[in-house]
This record gives C-alpha cells, sequence and structure tokens, in this order.
C-alpha cells in the first residue's frame, strides 16, 4: 500500500522503477499477489466458519432465537464476503497494474 502511494505520488510505475534499478519486478510482484490471495481466502474461510460454528452453537443453546441469529449471521458472514471480494479485486488489479 505505502509502495503503491509513493508510486502514484511520484508518477512512476513499475516499468519505470524495474528500468531504473535493473531488476525484473514481475516474479516479485506475482509472489507478492499470491501470497495476498492465500492470507485473503484463509481469512475469509476462517471467519465464515468461525461465524457458523458459534451461530450453531448459540441456536443449540437458545433455539427461539434461532431466526434472529441466523439473519445475523448471513449479513456477518455478507460482510466478511465483500471485505474479502474487495481484497482479491485490489490483488488482482496489483498484479495487472504492476505489469
Amino acid at each position: 500500500m505505502v509502495v503503491s502511494s509513493v508510486l502514484a505520488a511520484t508518477g512512476t510505475g513499475a516499468s519505470e522503477l524495474a528500468a531504473a534499478t535493473g531488476a525484473s519486478t514481475s516474479g516479485l510482484v506475482a509472489a507478492a499477489v499470491a501470497f495476498g490471495c492465500a492470507v485473503t481466502i484463509l481469512g475469509a474461510g476462517m471467519a465464515i466458519g468461525w461465524i457458523g460454528s458459534r451461530a450453531v452453537e448459540s441456536i443449540a443453546r437458545q433455539p427461539e432465537a434461532g431466526p434472529r441469529i441466523f439473519t445475523t449471521m448471513v449479513i456477518a458472514g455478507a460482510l466478511v464476503e465483500g471485505v474479502t471480494f474487495f481484497s482479491l479485486l485490489i490483488c488482482f488489479l496489483v498484479l495487472y497494474w504492476l505489469k
């Protein structure tokens, strides 16, 4: 994030930076994007699993509150998915911006 804001502020793209330093950034960028995608997917999977397990546990303890708990679980899951899609979009934009 800091690197992209510095490059955007200076008007320097990755190709100009690579040409100036004599290095190739495509392999490093691809590895960083793959790591970012993996962390995003792992975090989202863990969060949704945790939300689901806690909701089932709560419904088992208090069955009459099931519909309210289910609604809250679906909303929380949707928010996690929204953040996940946004993060993946950023990863892919970085991948294609720096090529």
